[in-house]
């Protein structure tokens, strides 16, 4: 029983390392300023807003307590271990990779960084000096590749149950720019949760107690143990002009589920075989950009879905709380009919509902191409188009630049990345 005392007693002081520690609230501040960034784009392509700053934010950081709470639970029985000063490293090289792109703020390229980085230090001749001189290499030097590589694996498995749970909610429609100069559909899924671990730390007299299991990888910790935080981050972005927010989520949570078990066999077999250290390293680099390759380049493969047709107007999003939403009108389906006219323009649209401005009788065709009938009173204060956001003509004002990301993007007083349509500036 004194055991899990001690651990209440360190687990309290971890925590109060935590609400101390800079980096975790420069990881919430960042989830601040992407959804502040994602509602004023939602404003300038919409006039509407589709997420709200204040509950998302507490969501994610909810879930991200909630999520790291667990996966520290199963790194306590796996054993990993890290210190303090691997964890200030690993933080500084992340702050330097999200300079050139937004995507680096994972995890997994700072522990890849460091594993090389550990490598080439090994190459210098006078590297011992060096380790006795200056303490941030000798934290180098000694940082524990293997439970690292844990870390940036479970962290990955937490991230694609995540992904495949809440990633549809986080999708934002988009105006994009066809291959041919059409406007097109899209859906961006992009999320980020504030992880806070809980990790051993083997230390000489830091506690008088051992743990009361054995662990995989730190046998040593019955010499002494404390309780560190660490505050990591998990994110994910992906652009589907071909899927549903739902089938993108899973088809994205099955990718990061991949990568997680790669990099955990890949973990394994660096504890046991030290040479297999900077090959996880390489791995944990070069798998994750595979896996962002490889989706990027199955999508550009696939027939854009978010464009109309013959068969009517193809709805690219639903404002929340709206009649549509009530209505259960979904993304993906086709507006077919309005009060018995056929729809094929957004004129047709206008037209159709200006019929009859206190009813409105829908014909909507589902994914299975299926008729449903819906139908619906008028209220002053409705959303004109009954809160319908639909896939883009060449018509609209604004659409999205394809370009990567960077923190200055984030950081840049003005809304970035969205470009006037020439074909409307005459208009």
């Amino acid at each position: 029983m004194d055991v899990w005392l001690q651990f209440l007693d360190r687990g309290l002081q971890a925590v109060g390392q935590l609400f101390t520690n800079p980096f975790y609230y420069i990881g919430i501040l960042f989830i601040v300023l992407h959804y502040r960034k994602q509602i004023q784009m939602e404003r300038k392509l919409f006039h509407t807003r589709l997420h709200s700053l204040l509950s998302e934010t507490w969501r994610v950081v909810l879930w991200g307590w909630v999520g790291g709470l667990t996966a520290s639970i199963l790194l306590f029985f796996v054993g990993v271990t890290v210190q303090a000063d691997v964890i200030l490293i690993l933080w500084v090289i992340t702050v330097v990779l999200m300079l050139f792109r937004v995507r680096f703020l994972c995890l997994a390229y700072a522990v890849g960084v460091l594993g090389i980085a550990q490598l080439i230090l090994s190459w210098i001749p006078d590297a011992a000096s060096l380790r006795e001189s200056y303490t941030m290499v000798e934290a180098v030097a000694s940082a524990d590749i293997p439970s690292l590589l844990v870390i940036v694996a479970v962290l990955h498995l937490l991230e694609g149950v995540l992904v495949g749970w809440q990633g549809a909610r986080m999708a934002t429609p988009l105006f994009l720019e066809g291959k041919r100069g059409q406007m097109i559909g899209a859906q961006r899924l992009q999320g980020f949760w504030p992880v806070p671990l809980f990790l051993l730390v083997p230390m000489s007299g830091g506690s008088d107690l051992a743990l009361p299991w054995s662990t995989l990888f730190s046998p040593d910790l019955s010499a002494g143990w404390t309780l560190l935080a660490f505050p990591a981050m998990i994110g994910f972005t992906e652009l589907t002009l071909s899927k549903l927010p739902q089938k993108q989520a899973r088809y994205s949570a099955n990718l990061l589920y991949v990568y997680g078990v790669v990099m955990l066999g890949a973990a394994v077999a660096a504890h046991f075989w030290t040479p297999f250290a900077l090959l996880g390293a390489v791995l944990s680099i070069v798998v994750h950009e595979g896996v962002l390759f490889y989706n990027q380049w199955a999508e550009s493969k696939m027939t854009p879905f978010y464009i109309h047709s013959e068969r009517g107007l193809l709805v690219l999003s639903v404002v929340p709380n709206s009649p549509a939403q009530e209505l259960g009108i979904g993304v993906g389906e086709v507006i077919h009919k309005v009060n018995g006219l056929k729809i094929k323009t957004k004129t047709d649209l206008h037209a159709a509902m200006s019929l009859n401005s206190a009813f409105c009788r829908l014909e909507i065709l589902n994914h299975q191409g299926e008729v449903r009938f819906l139908k619906r009173g008028i209220f002053a204060g409705d959303h004109h188009q009954l809160g319908i956001l639909l896939a883009p003509d060449q018509d609209v004002l604004y659409y999205l630049e394809q370009r990567p990301q960077h923190l200055f993007s984030y950081l840049h007083g003005k809304l970035t990345g969205l470009l006037p349509n020439n074909s409307t500036k005459s208009l």
